[in-house]
Order: C-alpha cells, then sequence, then structure tokens
C-alpha cells in the first residue's frame, strides 16, 4: 500500500452531518454556516467569517482593505500559487519576497528593500504551520503603514507567544480544502478584529449584496437590495460547513497525531545531517505538511520516481511564483535563498492515517535514496 502525502481524516460524524443538511434540501448558505462561524469565533477568540476556499478568503481580505489597481503587496515567492493569485486578482501587483532559510517563512529584511510608495501591504505565508518572525514582520509593517494579512492556510491551530494564530493581530486567513489541518470539503475564513473588514466581506462574499448575510442566516432572501461596490460568489455553503463543525470537535485529536509525526520524524532524522527538518517547534507548530531540506540533492524527479517505486509518495512545496511566466517580473537573483533552497525541498508524506511503522517505512526509503 502506498503512503500517501496527504489526505481527508473523515469518519462518520461528518457523513452523518452532511445527510442531515441533504435530508433539510437547504444546501446553501444558512444555519450550519452560522454556526460553524460561531464556533469559530470562539476558537480564535475573535470574529470569523467564512467563505469559500481560502484562496476566496485572502482575495476579500485584501479586497476589504483596500487593495487594488496599482499597489504593491509584498508576499514570499516561496508560497503556493494562491497567494499572488489573490493579490493579482484586486489588481494589485504581487511583489516576491526571499524567505528564511531555517523556517522558509517570509524574510522581512529583503522584504524593507522592496518597500515603494504604492506598497500598501505584506502578506507572511506561514509556511508548513510556522509563523517565522512575526513580532518583526508587524513591528515592519506598523513602520511602513502596511495592512498585514497573514496567509495562516498552514497554521489552524498553530500557537505563537501563547496566542493561536489568528487570535491577534491583523487579519487572519485560513483553508479548510481536504487536506489541511481540519477540512469542510472547500472552505476557508478570515479572522480578524476590524469590523470594517468583517462587514466588507460579510457583503463582498454575497454578490456585495448588502447586508444580505443576515437574510440567509435567517432563511430568507433579499428581494429588496443595493449593491455598491464588486462582490464575488464566495460564500460557504451548509454542506461544507456542515463537514467543518465536525472536523473542529476532532481538532485536539487530529493536531496531537498531525505533532506526534512529525516529532517521529524529526527524532529519526537526528541520526541523518544531511536531512534537515525545516520546522523543528511541535509544542506550539501543528503542521500541515513536513518539509526538509536534503543537502545535496541533485534531482527531484529521479527521488520522486524512487520513492515511488518503493512506496511512498513526496511532494514539493512549492514552485516559486518568480518562476512562473505569470509573475516572473522579478530578477531569479534577487532571491537567493529561495533560489538555492528550492533545489533541495522534499515533502513528505504527513497525514493522520499514518503510524510509526509509517513513519520508519518513509525514512528508510528516503535514506536509501539520498544518503
Amino acid at each position: 500500500m502506498v503512503i500517501r502525502l496527504s489526505k481527508s481524516s473523515i469518519g462518520e460524524a461528518e457523513k452523518l452531518a452532511v445527510m442531515g443538511v441533504l435530508d433539510r434540501e437547504f444546501l446553501g448558505m444558512g444555519e450550519e454556516v452560522q454556526q460553524f462561524e460561531e464556533e469559530l469565533t470562539k476558537f480564535f477568540g475573535r470574529p470569523a467569517v467564512c467563505v469559500a476556499n481560502g484562496t476566496a478568503a485572502l482575495h476579500l481580505a485584501l479586497q476589504a482593505a483596500g487593495i487594488g489597481l496599482g499597489d504593491e503587496v509584498l508576499v514570499q515567492s516561496l508560497t503556493y500559487v494562491s497567494s499572488f493569485q489573490a493579490i493579482s486578482a484586486t489588481g494589485a501587483k504581487p511583489v516576491a519576497c526571499d524567505v528564511d532559510a531555517e523556517t522558509l517563512c517570509l524574510d522581512w529584511k529583503d522584504a524593507e528593500k522592496r518597500v515603494t510608495p504604492n506598497t500598501k501591504a505584506i502578506m507572511p505565508v506561514h509556511y508548513a504551520g510556522g509563523v517565522g518572525a512575526l513580532n518583526q514582520i508587524y513591528a515592519f509593517a506598523e513602520k511602513y503603514g502596511l495592512r498585514v494579512i497573514e496567509d495562516a492556510a498552514h497554521a489552524f491551530g498553530t500557537v505563537y507567544q501563547g496566542k493561536k494564530v489568528g487570535g491577534f493581530g491583523d487579519i487572519a486567513c485560513f483553508s479548510f480544502d481536504g487536506i489541511k489541518n481540519i477540512t469542510s470539503g472547500e472552505g476557508g475564513c478570515i479572522v480578524t478584529e476590524d469590523e470594517d473588514i468583517l462587514q466588507k466581506v460579510c457583503d463582498a462574499r454575497l454578490l456585495s449584496v448588502e447586508k444580505d448575510t443576515e437574510n440567509r442566516f435567517s432563511g430568507n432572501r433579499s428581494w429588496e437590495f443595493n449593491v455598491k461596490e464588486q462582490g464575488w460568489r464566495y460564500h460557504m455553503s451548509n454542506i461544507m460547513a456542515a463537514i467543518g463543525l465536525e472536523q473542529l470537535k476532532r481538532f485536539p485529536e487530529l493536531a496531537k497525531k498531525r505533532k506526534l509525526l512529525a516529532k517521529k520524524y524529526s527524532e529519526i532524522l537526528q541520526n541523518y545531517p544531511q536531512i534537515h527538518p525545516i520546522q523543528k517547534d511541535y509544542i506550539d507548530i501543528v503542521p500541515h505538511i513536513f518539509v526538509v531540506q536534503v543537502k545535496g540533492l541533485d534531482s527531484w524527479e529521479r527521488l520522486q520516481e524512487n520513492m515511488q517505486s518503493e512506496g511512498v509518495q513526496i511532494g514539493l512545496h512549492y514552485k516559486p511564483n518568480h518562476h512562473l511566466d505569470y509573475y516572473n517580473n522579478t530578477s531569479h537573483d534577487q532571491l537567493i535563498v529561495t533560489d538555492n533552497i528550492i533545489q533541495e525541498l522534499v515533502t513528505l508524506p504527513l497525514n493522520t492515517d499514518m503510524c510509526n511503522r509509517d513513519i520508519l517505512k518513509v525514512v528508510k526509503a528516503l535514506v536509501k535514496n539520498v544518503v
């Protein structure tokens, strides 16, 4: 049996919850979405608004913060293209920045070199569940008067200096897609205390029909309404929220399992200095992925083929965005850490159906092919 790189962890409770929504035949945005938002608000200790996916969360957060045509947003190049797409969807320009070599999170010192009069926001990406130098990033943002939109898609449940990511700061965006720390099938949320941002997001997710959220949650439709700005069909469905509610109940067990698996990887890999785990603090970090730097790796593609032949999937997180045709407006030689380390990054399997025996199999196959 192949050890999968990642997978959903869905049980009978989630299936029954979905059947409950189907039986009621109210599949759109209503009671379950409202309940999910309420439970997420309790989880973070701050208001949460649910949307269709993590990319939509980033897009709406940026739009609500007034980011638009001609503006620039600082963001690390080593992230999934969704971060860049959310920025460019507003008409703004994503400015590719380098990462810290140890955490693979945004290098704020490199970002500072790229500030211009058009810079309006910074988007730190919480790579693999870690947050990097988040305090310094917020201090940097305050210095230049920038909004901070945290791409926390990897970091649901991660704690930073005693507080949950999303429970402090400016705006944090999460993803609930099928393989994240919790899933709602698809989905995401925006967390902030900024009431203006919250109201704008609530409207914009429903095509900017003003106050439509209140009507949906009471089971009504908005027949007489007004629209004053661009909106999107980005709302969450009751089916998605029903899954999310059950996943949130299970989160303590899911988080514990992810941490234990990551700790086991780290413990074994201490014996192989050539293989360097990127994140190591699994007291506070709830890992979404487990990434290692394999020093001297000459071919990721060959390693992938060899590992697959031994029943192990591996991944690559991520192809840097400044290497993509649509975003290649930054000189490659300016992102030294990103361009050097991407040649040696390997993502190992991490999903909550794994056990220690699977970890041993993965490491054995990796060591056989790279040491």
